[in-house]
C-alpha cells in the first residue's frame, strides 16, 4: 500500500479487517482449547486460551496474529496470519478420537460465524437494505443500498463471512506441545511432530523426573 493509499477509508477498512481477523482467529483457537479441556486435556485451559479474550492468544503468536496480518493488508488489501493453542501430545496419542474432535472444534466455530453472517446478509437482502455487488471479493460480499447502519455493517459482515469461510475449511496445524514434566521453558521446548516433543536446547532444560 503506497502512502497515497493511506486514506481515512483505507484506514477504517484496515481496522475493520484487523478486528474481524482477531475475533475470528481467537474464536478458532478458543474452540480448540475448549474442546480439549472438556475432553480431558487442560493444557490450553491452563494457558488461558479457553477464552474470547484475544490477549492470551496474541501473546502466544504475536507475529501470526499482529505483524503478518498488518503487513499482508498493507501489501494486498486483505489479511492473513495464524494462531495456535497448546495441547498434550500424549493425550492426543492416547485418545485419537478425542483429538480429532478437538481438531474439528476450531473450524466448527468459524463455520458458525459463516452461518451467522450469511444469514444476516440474506436477511438484509430480503429487507432491501443489502444487495449483491457488481464484483464480489473478500471485502465485498454484499453492499448496502443506502446510507446508515446497513452501510456501516456491509463491510464487516462481508469480511466476517469470507474470512471465516476460509478458516472453516482450513486444516489446523499441530500446536506447540508442552514439556510433559513441566520443567522446560517455552524457549527450550518445541514440537517435533504431532505426537512427540523434543527440547531445542537439551543442556538448558532440566531432565524430567520419573513419572
Amino acid at each position: 500500500m503506497t502512502p497515497d493509499a493511506l486514506t481515512p477509508d483505507n484506514l477504517v477498512l484496515g481496522l475493520t479487517w484487523f478486528v474481524v481477523f482477531i475475533f475470528s482467529t481467537t474464536l478458532h483457537e478458543a474452540g480448540h482449547a475448549f474442546a480439549a479441556y472438556k475432553l480431558g486435556d487442560p493444557t490450553a485451559y491452563e494457558g488461558g486460551q479457553v477464552s474470547l479474550n484475544p490477549i492470551p492468544h496474541i501473546r502466544r503468536e504475536p507475529v501470526g496474529m499482529v505483524l503478518v496480518p498488518l503487513i499482508s493488508f498493507a501489501l494486498n488489501g486483505w489479511m492473513m496470519g495464524w494462531a495456535s493453542a497448546p495441547y498434550n501430545p500424549d493425550w492426543a496419542h492416547r485418545y485419537p478420537k478425542r483429538a480429532a474432535l478437538m481438531a474439528a472444534a476450531g473450524p466448527a466455530a468459524n463455520l458458525l460465524l459463516v452461518l451467522v453472517s450469511g444469514l444476516a446478509i440474506r436477511a438484509g437482502i430480503a429487507a432491501g437494505v443489502f444487495d449483491s455487488p457488481d464484483v464480489a471479493n473478500f471485502t465485498t460480499v454484499t453492499v448496502a443500498t443506502g446510507p446508515g447502519l446497513a452501510a456501516a455493517a456491509a463491510k464487516p459482515l462481508s469480511i466476517l463471512f469470507s474470512l471465516n469461510l476460509l478458516l472453516s475449511a482450513s486444516r489446523s496445524g499441530s500446536p506447540e506441545c508442552p514439556c510433559p514434566c513441566g520443567s522446560c521453558s517455552p524457549s527450550t521446548w518445541s514440537s517435533s511432530s504431532s505426537t512427540s516433543c523434543r527440547c531445542r536446547r537439551s543442556t538448558a532444560a532440566p531432565s524430567c523426573p520419573a513419572l
